[in-house]
């Protein structure tokens, strides 16, 4: 595994431009350089040199990012400033009682463990229907739909109505969680055991319903297999839904996201709905798996700003495609004064979908 002083050279092509200042969303409610990319490199510059510890301050800054990637978009200079934090990341924890505890939750034992009873628990109470077709799909599931399954099951029924079936295995965690923390460890034993089950199943794609984990297995090195997005997967196929009653909805990308191309598409195939674009519906939801932990207040502030832009549009449901995501819309709608009966309803687009009385190719 790399350590962070491999990154010198990476570190060193930042101009200190401030074009990662246009575009964080933490800097831009801070107006913090420490915050910021350009900031950090200084730092990490400093402990590559021995003339900074990495210690619980410099942690504090790194801790300070929401992993959306905007930075490194729109870095002239070509710079990996993830990779560059989990690096940093891995240092630290590695080295800090911090790490240890972190490593510890986030192992076999205790973190799949939780997420093998959580969906043990949905399984039981919801029980999965097989339909009589052989046009089966392989399935990633992804921790979220383990502990919230409501996507799956919105999926599952669209996907029955189109003669489909979802088959899932053993998949662990995609690895974002340990990517985000610094455990490369975990988050290299992660892509070993699903990259494995993927280069040998039978099926020509797997499918999964959140962005973050589409994100995560397409930057799996040496698959052999495609990853599709639902909502690829609904868009190739110009499925076709019809709502008798209308609907207003309005949409939030989540970072990870890359094939919004697709959305649109979706939304034109369906009848009876009004799509309304909220304001910066591209901007971060303020959640982040660990930042929400780590920086609660700036993940509300993120989050607060994000649900009055969806209420602002008067929409009657707010859609997205990470299950995450999910929770920091409604972390937001949860800090707004507004009435309950103003607060538009919050699904993944499966859900919403699958909501349609009629569904079609």
């Amino acid at each position: 595994m790399k350590e962070l002083s491999h990154f010198k050279e990476q570190i060193n092509k930042c101009s200190k431009c401030g074009l990662c200042q246009s575009v964080c969303p933490i800097y831009k409610i801070t107006g913090n350089e420490c915050a910021v990319s350009k900031g950090k490199f200084v730092m990490l510059d400093g402990v590559i040199k021995g003339n900074l510890k990495l210690n619980k301050n410099i942690n504090k800054y790194l801790e300070m990012c929401l992993k959306c990637g905007k930075c490194s978009d729109f870095c002239p200079s070509g710079i990996d400033v993830c990779k560059i934090f989990s690096t940093a990341k891995y240092d630290y924890i590695n080295n800090h009682i911090e790490g240890f505890l972190i490593k510890l939750f986030q192992s076999k034992f205790i973190f799949d463990s939780i997420l093998n009873i959580a969906d043990r628990i949905n399984f039981l109470r919801i029980p999965q229907k097989r339909y009589s077709s052989n046009k089966n799909i392989m399935f990633f599931k992804g921790c979220a739909n383990k502990v919230f399954p409501s996507g799956e099951k919105g999926l599952r029924r669209i996907l029955s109505k189109l003669d489909y079936n979802l088959i899932t295995t053993n998949f662990q965690c995609c690895g974002v969680p340990f990517l985000s923390s610094g455990n490369l460890k975990r988050y290299r034993d992660a892509i070993k055991h699903n990259s494995e089950i993927i280069n040998n199943c039978a099926h020509d794609f797997i499918l999964t319903d959140c962005a973050s984990c589409e994100d995560a297995l397409k930057h799996y090195p040496e698959l052999n297999k495609k990853i599709l997005s639902a909502d690829e997967f609904l868009a190739e196929n110009n499925v076709k839904f019809s709502f008798k009653n209308y609907k207003k909805i309005t949409f939030h990308k989540p970072c990870h996201m890359k094939n919004y191309e697709n959305i649109t598409k979706i939304f034109n195939n369906c009848r009876n709905i009004e799509y309304i674009e909220m304001k910066d519906f591209d901007e971060c939801c303020g959640f982040a798996g660990q930042f929400a932990l780590t920086n609660r207040k700036l993940s509300t502030d993120l989050s607060k700003q994000k649900a009055k832009n969806a209420i602002d549009t008067n929409a009657d449901i707010i859609i997205t495609t990470c299950p995450a995501c999910i929770l920091g819309l409604k972390q937001g709608l949860l800090q707004l004064k507004s009435t309950a009966s103003s607060k538009p309803k919050v699904m993944t687009l499966s859900e919403f979908l699958s909501n349609a009385d009629t569904i079609n190719i």
